[in-house]
């Protein structure tokens, strides 16, 4: 049979019809439409009455389950392409068409043409026909609530698609950098109309909607429409206004509909909360461009870096416990890393994430700075503020797993989307995290997105990439039968390396100057060599080998150590395999490993001597340096993310000790060249003897670029002062003593050599030249060939700890004032003590350590 609608004159039909059966039309009811015609007393075959009165007689209410098929997808919101029926249409006659659904509406009209929609009955479907040339292109609804309240919106249903076709190609080709430019939520203004713009990719789902508070979270309100075959849902929804709350009503193809967050979205409500809040366009006003542009051209490989590792939920807090601002955090951070020397801060990751005790490491916001600290606009002052302080910023990103919270990306549109579906490729048992798949190039684009973002919008200085090894092996902690090999039966993730590669390539062409660290812990060859010479193309990487055979051998009682040498020296196998950063990291100092202090064998004295050992000979090894906070200082217990460093502790003198040699050091690396230039070639590191295990001693020599700058470091592990420890060195001179990590100013026992020592022509070690020096106890001594003519040097009263008799002894000057070889004591040495804490808390009176 065909369409009833057919009746009525060829003037007055809508034709927008999609079968002829009747089946599918959206204006008949197949059935019930003669019943109506005959109710009314009129000839179906003459009759001028608009269809919409045809379609709103009273005839008893009219059942959801007796709509044509496309009014009943969009009550029952689950039509995929919501434009082929809402909206503004033209039907054959040339007539236009106007329909909108609008649930706990009462009436609704058409402000601009006075025209008032009639309902459907039963339905929260409206409709008009009439003459097109009382319709604007866009058109404003007015309409009543229950309660009499206005409400007018101009009809998202008249705005045409605003993602371009070519945009939606690089998309699903995996090529398209930016992808966050599109997808989200993006305010817009469209044919002068403001509003926000909405995108998310959800192929499988058979209707996503935008839900929110300015649609009381009802998901048949804003339905999107589908673009082709990209899976990408768009929709622009004017009148709507910055801070608003939004996430997407996803209905999977089994029809049970899930409330996800943006996956794009730029700023989320703080915890527990996690709906999306919608941003202003608004440019912020950076004025960092010396930092940028010096970056560009920043020799990284031959200058200092030390990199403070910060937790912002616990390196600081309000005095009542509070989290603080981004930019109070900026200031006070600035300040303090000035006053320590540090080059550059790492933040472990502040992508949104709803649980705290993750540290950040399980995100959910790849695109949004968490809103525990501040918006947005307040973490692009933290950066702007650091960079104008001569600081630099990297952060923590985590590409290799994601959390299973069903709000966020775990099988967005009801499908394994972002993860792999077989649990042998997308489970994390270990870290109960789900895996992305890097093969599949939409997700390639949001990793690669999220990863630019970062570094074009917020203008950070480097990624540190989390849990590189877990990436690049199939079996990763993983039995026999938990996992499946490669297409060539290996156990490697070809597409996380294809990822990797594509990562560190495209962030140095698009941001040249930026780092890309991995922490990777294996001995996968190449992950920081450049991807044309086979490498993974990372800039650096941390020296895990080094951290865990060094923490191994402090952690054993000196009068052991002699057994396990090896530890010490055989990092130098492969120290310039890589582009290694020396990390003492968060991962150090929780789950029962204890902090870098408790680590220390022996007594109180013991620990802090070897812990000012420990540091002095990470600050001279080859390799970029990185701590993390509260070990500059000496914090006893282990890293609590619940509350702030224990600040408290600085004032005792033991921990302003290790600060203050933390300072030095940093000072003495940043001015030192031969301390920094050549760090990743061996030609900047000479042994002068690793065999001398039955003392425990090392020493060896760094040297500067053009050979001029030669420093000799010799390291004391064991408690026993050596007197007259005699080293071979290539060049005669005055060997200054530039630190000695046992001064009386860092809490030492004040063995040292005087300020420094003369060479002696006598043969040692295969060298013409050698010094013979005091070696402290449990201390590193760092001595500098000096090229000054003036190498006098101030005595200062004191008592050698070798002999017990009154000596005149030389403790060490501040750094700035040995690199220029000027004269200080002790007294006016000392450096100004400040704390980043305002509030300190009162120090127990009995001392633990």
């Amino acid at each position: 049979m065909g369409c009833l609608s057919d009746m009525v004159p060829l003037s007055k039909r809508v034709a927008v019809h999609q079968t002829r059966t009747g089946a599918d039309c959206i204006f008949c009811y197949r059935q019930h439409l003669n019943a109506r015609v005959l109710a009314a007393n009129l000839n179906p075959a003459n009759s001028i009455l608009p269809i919409g009165k045809f379609l709103t007689m009273p005839i008893g209410p009219a059942q959801p389950a007796t709509l044509p098929e496309p009014l009943l997808r969009i009550v029952e919101a689950r039509h995929h392409d919501p434009f082929a029926v809402l909206g503004h249409h033209r039907g054959e006659d040339g007539n236009a068409i106007v329909r909108a659904f609008l649930p706990k509406a009462e009436r609704v009209r058409i402000n601009s043409a006075g025209i008032e929609l009639e309902r459907i009955s039963g339905t929260d479907l409206f409709v008009w026909e009439g003459a097109a040339e009382k319709i604007k292109s866009h058109y404003q609804l007015s309409w009543y609530d229950k309660q009499g309240n206005l409400h007018t919106h101009y009809d998202p249903y008249t705005f045409p698609p605003q993602i371009g076709d070519f945009d939606l190609h690089l998309f699903g080709e995996g090529r398209h950098w930016h992808a966050y430019r599109f997808l989200g939520a993006h305010e817009r203004t469209v044919d002068g109309i403001p509003g926000y713009q909405f995108a998310v990719w959800a192929p499988s789902a058979s209707r996503v909607s935008v839900v929110g508070d300015f649609n009381r979270w009802d998901g048949r309100i804003h339905p999107m429409r589908i673009r082709g075959g990209s899976g990408v849902w768009e929709l622009f929804i004017p009148d709507l206004s910055a801070g608003g709350l939004y996430k997407f009503e996803v209905r999977d193809q089994a029809g049970n509909a899930a409330v996800k967050i943006d996956p794009y979205a730029s700023a989320f409500q703080e915890r527990p909360d996690n709906a999306g809040i919608l941003q202003p366009a608004v440019e912020f006003a950076w004025n960092d461009n010396d930092w940028m542009e010096q970056r560009i051209k920043f020799n990284w490989q031959q200058s200092p870096m030390s990199v403070y590792e910060v937790h912002l939920g616990s390196w600081q807090r309000d005095a009542d416990g509070a989290f603080l601002n981004y930019r109070s955090l900026a200031e006070k951070l600035a300040d303090y890393c000035a006053e320590m020397g540090f080059s550059h801060i790492e933040l472990l990751p502040i992508t949104e994430h709803p649980l705290d005790a993750s540290w950040g490491y399980q995100a959910t916001g790849y695109f949004a700075p968490t809103a525990r600290f501040g918006s947005p606009e307040d973490f692009r002052w933290f950066v702007n503020h650091l960079h104008n302080c001569g600081i630099g910023i990297l952060l923590d990103w985590v590409p290799a797993h994601f959390p299973r919270d069903t709000v966020a990306l775990a099988r967005y549109d009801g499908t394994a989307l972002y993860e792999h579906a077989d649990p042998r490729q997308g489970e994390h048992k270990d870290w109960g995290t789900l895996i992305f798949n890097f093969g599949r190039h939409e997700v390639k684009n949001f990793l690669l997105s999220s990863a630019l973002y970062w570094l074009n919008e917020f203008h950070i200085d480097g990624l540190r990439v989390d849990a590189v090894a877990s990436m690049l092996y199939l079996d990763y902690s993983r039995n026999e039968g938990e996992w499946i090999p490669n297409k060539y039966g290996g156990n490697e993730n070809l597409d996380a390396v294809d990822f990797l590669r594509q990562l560190n390539t495209v962030s140095h062409e698009q941001h040249p100057g930026t780092l890309m660290i991995a922490e990777e812990s294996t001995s996968w060859p190449q992950v920081s060599r450049p991807t044309y010479l086979g490498g993974l193309g990372f800039s650096m990487k941390w020296n895990m080998g080094w951290m865990h055979d060094t923490l191994s051998y402090m952690e054993k009682d000196p009068i052991y150590r002699h057994y396990h040498h090896d530890l010490l020296t055989f990092g130098l196998l492969y120290a310039f395999t890589e582009n290694f950063v020396l990390p003492f990291s968060h991962d150090e100092v929780v789950h029962g490993k204890r902090s870098m202090l408790d680590k220390m064998p022996g007594d109180g004295w013991q620990k802090f001597a070897s812990l000012r050992l420990l540091y002095s000979f990470m600050f001279t090894y080859p390799g970029k340096k990185l701590l993390f906070q509260g070990c500059e200082f000496g914090q006893g217990g282990e890293w609590n993310f619940d509350a702030e460093a224990d600040w408290y502790l600085l004032e005792r003198p033991q921990h302003q000790g290790i600060r203050k040699i933390v300072a030095d050091l940093n000072q003495l690396y940043r001015s030192l060249p031969a301390l920094h230039e050549i760090d990743f070639d061996s030609s900047g590191f000479e042994w002068i003897d690793c065999h001398d295990s039955s003392q425990s001693v090392l020493s060896y020599l760094r040297k500067s670029t053009d050979g001029k700058q030669i420093v000799a470091c010799a390291f004391n592990f064991t408690p026993v002062p050596r007197e007259n420890y005699r080293i071979g060195v290539p060049k005669p001179g005055f060997y200054r003593e530039a630190i000695n990590s046992d001064a009386e100013l860092y809490g030492g026992s004040n063995v040292g050599n005087r300020g420094g020592v003369q060479s002696e022509p006598i043969d040692w070690m295969g060298r013409p030249h050698s010094i013979p020096m005091a070696l402290p106890p449990l201390a590193g001594i760092v001595m500098v060939l000096d090229d000054s003519n003036d190498n006098t040097v101030l005595p200062v009263e004191s008592t050698d700890e070798l002999t017990g008799e009154p000596t005149e002894e030389i403790v060490n000057q501040p750094i700035a004032e040995k690199t220029t070889h000027e004269k200080t004591s002790p007294d006016t040495a000392e450096p100004k003590e400040t704390t980043p804490n305002k509030t300190q808390k009162q120090a127990p009176d009995t001392e633990v350590t």
